[in-house]
C-alpha cells in the first residue's frame, strides 16, 4: 500500500512529500514529475506566484542509480518565494479560505494555517501523484481524464 505526506508551508523554504510502501527496483526519473508540475503552474486564474516559482523536484532519498529503492522516497520542491518568517500574522479570517475552521480546530494562528491550506502545498502532492503514474506505467496502466461536456 502507498501511503504519503506532506510538509511544509507555502512562503516556507520548501514543501516536502513522503512516500511510503514504493516497491524497490521500479525505474524513476524526475523529468516526467517536473513535466507535471509545469502542468499545475499553467491554466485560467492562476495567481502571481506562479511567475516567481518555477517548480521542479528532487527526490532526496529512496533511489539509486535511477531506480527506487523500496525504502521511503523523500520529495522536495524549494520555494523561490521563501519569505515566511518576514510575513505578520492575521488578525481575522479571510473569507472562502480556511482560516476560520483551521483556527477553531487547531487553536493556532492564522498565518500557520492558512500556509497549509494554500494551493501551493498542491504542489508536493502533484509530485507525489507523478510518481505513483511512473509505478503504473510499469503495470502498463496509463490514467488521463477529459471533458466531454460543460
Amino acid at each position: 500500500m502507498l501511503r504519503y505526506w506532506t510538509a511544509g508551508e507555502s512562503h516556507g523554504k520548501a514543501l516536502i512529500a513522503l512516500i511510503d510502501g514504493f516497491p524497490a527496483g521500479v525505474s524513476l526519473d524526475p523529468e516526467p514529475i517536473n513535466a507535471e508540475l509545469r502542468r499545475r503552474q499553467g491554466g485560467y486564474g492562476r495567481g502571481g506566484r506562479q511567475r516567481i516559482e518555477t517548480d521542479t523536484v528532487d527526490i532526496l532519498t529512496g533511489i539509486w542509480h535511477g531506480e527506487s529503492l523500496g525504502s521511503p522516497i523523500a520529495l522536495q520542491v524549494v520555494n523561490r518565494d521563501y519569505k515566511l518568517e518576514r510575513l505578520e500574522d492575521l488578525q481575522r479570517p479571510r473569507p472562502g479560505h480556511g482560516d476560520l475552521t483551521g483556527a477553531i480546530k487547531y487553536l493556532g494562528s492564522i498565518r500557520g494555517i492558512l500556509e497549509r491550506a494554500s494551493a501551493r502545498e498542491t504542489t508536493v502532492r502533484v509530485a507525489a501523484g507523478a510518481l505513483a503514474q511512473q509505478l503504473l506505467r510499469e503495470f502498463g496502466i496509463e490514467a488521463f481524464g477529459y471533458v466531454t461536456e460543460l
